[in-house]
């Protein structure tokens, strides 16, 4: 496919040019991912670490995790590298990997949050058969279906990326290598090419967000029929998770849902989901989470106790 191509690099121009405000996106930004790999790395060992967060939520929070601090890796540390560099150049595939990992994490995170919404309706509309029904065994299953959808989709995107012929610019007015920016440096007419995008990318951020609130608008109703301690701790998960979506859905609805068409916001909303989000998605489950919050508390309680016996 690469013999389409007479480019085998691609400049980016990163979220901006100027010498002092790419010193600030590298602090910024440093910090920001730093935070992410902190806050996810808590749960995850706090997860792993904790008999008392053995249900199938924190399971697939766990996965939840992982997918966030993988999906903010594949792009964070080298949008932090290039902003101290004067010439950013990324190979052709180089930006290929960068596609796909992209896409995979991203795509991983989006049916982590279904199952977790499946979870909860579980949980909250048949408490009964809760364990028979969301046994280890069938949320392992089902997670690994979840990797092999995101794989799928993920491989999807290379083919078209690399069903595209760049003969001429290899300049990219972005921070990181996506399907959109890549498709105007095409030198070929690209719109059956954005319908399949939209089709794959599009479709499955469409139907997976009002799937997800769909099930929540039956899990928040059908609350009314629990007790009043009941209710107030399933609504604070389920808002959680609401927050969680609305974060990371709008934006990317937005970015995959339209004509490959760029605009100079493009970026900036790109910023929001694919380095926002990864970082505030920890700060959400655990501030509104008092099974994790005791859970980190208890683990930290232990490090102390076990550093002063030494």
């Amino acid at each position: 496919m690469l013999l389409n191509s007479n480019v085998t690099e691609f400049i980016l121009l990163g979220l901006t040019q100027d010498p002092v405000k790419k010193k600030l996106v590298f602090v910024f930004f440093l910090l920001f991912y730093l935070g992410t790999l902190l806050g996810n790395f808590l749960i995850i060992v706090t997860i792993k670490t904790s008999q008392a967060l053995g249900s199938p939520m924190y399971f697939f929070l766990f996965y939840l995790s992982l997918s966030d601090t993988s999906f903010s890796t594949s792009i964070a540390p080298r949008m932090i590298v290039d902003a101290l560099l004067k010439n950013n150049t990324i190979s052709f595939s180089e930006c290929m990997i960068q596609i796909f990992s992209f896409h995979v994490f991203g795509c991983l995170e989006i049916f982590i949050l279904i199952l977790m919404a499946v979870d909860r309706y579980v949980a909250i509309c048949k408490p009964l058969h809760y364990m028979t029904i969301m046994s280890r065994r069938v949320c392992s299953v089902l997670v690994a279906i979840a990797w092999v959808g995101a794989c799928v989709h993920s491989l999807a995107q290379i083919f078209l990326a690399l069903s595209l012929p760049f003969c001429g610019p290899n300049v990219i007015d972005h921070y990181l290598c996506d399907f959109q920016p890549l498709l105007k440096l095409a030198c070929t007419d690209t719109y059956v090419i954005n319908l399949l995008l939209v089709s794959n990318s599009g479709v499955i951020c469409i139907v997976s967000f009002v799937m997800l609130m769909f099930s929540y608008v039956i899990i928040l109703h059908s609350l009314r029929n629990h007790s009043a301690e009941g209710r107030k701790k399933a609504l604070s998960t389920c808002i959680s998770h609401i927050i969680v979506v609305i974060l990371f859905f709008g934006p990317s609805i937005f970015i995959y849902t339209r004509p490959a068409n760029t605009f100079p916001m493009d970026k900036m909303i790109a910023v929001f989901y694919t380095i926002g989000t990864p970082l505030l998605n920890p700060l959400i489950y655990t501030l509104r989470n008092a099974e994790v919050k005791i859970s980190m508390r208890k683990l930290w309680s232990k490090k102390l106790i076990s550093d002063d016996q030494r």
